[in-house]
């Protein structure tokens, strides 16, 4: 058997699909000349992905049944008073996994782009940034080193900058992609503190080096506070995970990033860059298992927004904002799941997760094409006679996103509120009712977004935005061409009912369908209670027994999922499927009296909390204010005015007084010169005195 890995394999996994991006990014623009055209850039860049994909399904194969690593440098780029500057590859389970996801997710957005921006102007551009941003996502999860994380970790932000304003002529796009750069800045802070820290104190950059030193740092104090240094490290590394993975208060910028086209939502904000904190996290393990504060304060924030942002589902009417704010709430579940100590279970629910919520994207996504453009589900209804692929694979996307037994987010999910359960750290009991309550809310708006757009009345012909006024849920600029290329100027056809998509959308949602259904069934036994991540995570069971307890608890998938159906998650769920028909199927004008009753709620949630009007009110003016009173009163008036030309003035007083000194005539010099012998000879006989 093979115990290690190529060097040259593992290099084409992540440069392949730069390939690509360089076809499609340069030579298939106005920048490199347009001298490729649409096919050859969508088959450069889709064959990169495939090559990269290929390669890293052979990984985990090795990884998984031969147990064979990679850890080494690739290249040294510098070396700086010791500390090391590398690129290198660390290869386990764990990155193996992740870059099996997300190649494979790649690739299914992909093909899915073919079809789903096949009239857009900036199509070869869009196949170089999400291969670009492909290429980036693999050299953070293959990274063995903080240098390489950091550089992958910035790379997809800005990727996901340029892809957020895609259509940068509409001004929504463009304010969304500046909020997301700068909220992910606010994290980014915290994270290259983080970074910085373990430099400075275990100094070197490598992980191995620094998991090895972590005894020795976790009993050192921060300086001048009464903090432990691993807590203060932790901690700054997580303010990095809350902007990546979108954790509260850093969360504002997901909802907004559905300004971009359908097919990034699925690849940044479903499968990859979202979870690239919570990868990071479960890489770190060594050091977050010797702070239980820290793992406490990622528990609680995971828990507020597993609970909080679910409920900002239930009152969303655009279809892509209520997938978004799915994901937002699920990454809370994700990131509770690493506070207890359950990072295998996090990581389990960041690939199951990556699968059906890709599918919801994308069907969703196929949904926005054929009801022309509309993505207001208000105003749908019925699709499902006209569209039987989407809705069955936006079926069993859903299935699989409330924990149905069987079905790929069960286990994960299932498994996340067991290992809360047998936490005892501190904010446990909150957390427990969080993830518990949040499977309620999580059916609920899942399936009110499922039976409005799928089931009952058929509404498409009586939307108001498709009768002449701005098209406000248009998925596109009203001046770009659509998909089918005609239609009028907002891409509505109201005197067309809706269709099913073409091949190259559906088959990606078939392909999306099949795991997101049994690949929890398949990979929960080894995942998490098997040696598959058995030196990539690292637990201190006897501080924190959650997963041991599961292990007792565990006797294969199929008993799992009959457990499942007897305990309150699985009734939970039902409940709020049950709502969600009888409030939009049955009693349907009871939401409109509801929400009459209950208006300051429904403000409240609208709102979204004044998260966004606090961010703009207080800490952007407050920035403006404070940056304004520098101005004027530090560069202004203290530097430019005190210093500057208050030194000038200075100067110039003095120069006055001595250019009448200096006058050129002979009595003056000698009366100073009388007056300075006057002056002497009075000072030598004080001292004499």
């Amino acid at each position: 058997m093979s115990q290690t890995l190529n060097a040259s394999t593992l290099l084409a996994v992540p440069l392949a699909p730069l390939v690509g991006a360089v076809i499609a990014g340069v030579f298939g623009t106005t920048f490199g000349g347009n001298v490729v055209g649409r096919r050859l850039s969508h088959s450069a860049t889709i064959l990169g992905v495939f090559i990269a994909f290929v390669l890293s399904a052979m990984t985990l194969k090795s990884v998984a049944l031969d147990g064979a690593r990679f850890n080494a440098t690739i290249y040294e780029w510098m070396n700086v008073g010791g500390l090391k500057m590398e690129v290198g590859f660390l290869v386990d389970g764990l990155t193996a996994m992740m870059m099996c996801v997300v190649t494979f997710v790649s690739l299914m957005v992909h093909i899915y782009t073919i079809g789903y921006m096949e009239e857009d102007a900036g199509y070869n551009r869009f196949f170089g940034y999400i291969s670009l941003f492909t290429f980036s996502m693999l050299m953070l999860v293959m990274s063995n080193n903080f240098l390489q994380l950091f550089f992958g970790w910035e790379a997809v932000g800005l990727v996901s900058y340029l892809l957020i304003g895609f259509w940068y002529t509409r001004p929504s796009a463009t304010f969304a992609n500046m909020k997301a750069f700068l909220v992910n800045r606010v994290g980014d802070f915290g994270f290259i503190l983080g970074i910085g820290l373990i430099a400075a104190y275990a100094g070197s950059l490598s992980y191995a080096d620094v998991f090895a030193k972590g005894g020795e740092i976790a009993k050192l104090g921060f300086p001048g506070t009464g903090w432990m240094l691993i807590t203060v490290v932790c901690i700054c590394l997580f303010i990095g995970a809350m902007g990546k993975s979108a954790q509260v208060p850093l969360h504002v910028w997901l909802p907004d990033s559905m300004e971009g086209p359908t097919p990034i939502s699925a690849l940044i904000h479903a499968a990859t860059m979202v979870t690239a904190g919570i990868f990071m996290v479960a890489r770190m393990s060594p050091l977050f298992e010797l702070s239980d504060t820290a793992l406490s304060f990622v528990m609680v924030i995971g828990a507020i927004t597993a609970l909080f942002m679910g409920f900002l589902g239930i009152i969303q009417n655009d279809i892509k904002r209520v997938v978004a704010y799915s994901t937002l709430s699920q990454l809370g579940y994700m990131t509770v799941a690493l506070g207890a100590s359950a990072y295998s279970v996090a990581v389990f629910h960041l690939m199951t997760h990556a699968f059906f919520k890709a599918l919801l994207f994308l069907a969703a996504g196929s949904v926005i094409i054929g009801m022309h453009h509309n993505q207001d589900i208000r105003w749908m209804g019925g699709v499902r006679k006209y569209m039987p692929i989407t809705w069955i694979t936006f079926l069993l996307g859903s299935l699989a996103l409330i924990g149905t037994p069987l079905f790929a987010g069960f286990y994960s999910k299932d498994s996340i509120i067991e290992a809360v359960g047998e936490s005892h750290l501190w904010g446990s009991g909150f957390a427990y009712f969080a993830v518990v309550a949040g499977v309620f809310v999580t059916a609920f708006y899942s399936f009110r977004l499922y039976f409005l757009v799928f089931h009952g009345k058929e509404r498409y012909d009586q939307n108001p935005e498709a009768h002449g006024h701005q098209a406000h849920f248009s998925d596109e600029e009203p001046d770009v061409q659509h998909h089918d290329g005609h239609g009028d100027a907002h891409g509505h056809h109201e005197e067309h009912k809706p269709h099913e998509s073409p091949w190259v959308v559906t088959a990606p949602l078939l392909l999306l369908a099949f795991p997101s259904v049994v690949i929890g069934f398949l990979t929960v036994g080894p995942m998490l209670f098997g040696d598959f991540f058995k030196d990539a995570i690292v637990v201190n069971l006897e501080k924190h027994p959650a997963m041991e307890e599961l292990a007792k608890a565990f006797h294969g998938p199929a008993q799992m999922a009959l457990h499942g159906l007897m305990t309150p998650p699985f009734w939970l769920a039902l409940a709020g499927v049950a709502l969600a028909y009888y409030l939009y199927m049955v009693n349907t004008a009871l939401p409109a009296k509801i929400r009459a009753r209950a208006e300051p709620l429904y403000r409240l949630l609208e709102n979204k909390y004044y998260a966004d009007w606090f961010n703009e009110n207080v800490l952007a003016r407050g920035a403006r204010l404070l940056g304004t009173g520098l101005w004027k009163g530090g560069d202004q008036g203290v530097i430019d005015g005190f210093f500057v030309n208050g030194s000038a003035h200075l100067i110039g007083r003095i120069s006055g007084v001595v250019r009448w000194v200096q006058s050129g005539y002979i009595y003056h010099y000698a009366f100073g010169m009388i007056l300075g012998v006057f002056v002497l000879m009075t000072y030598f006989v004080w001292l004499a005195r």
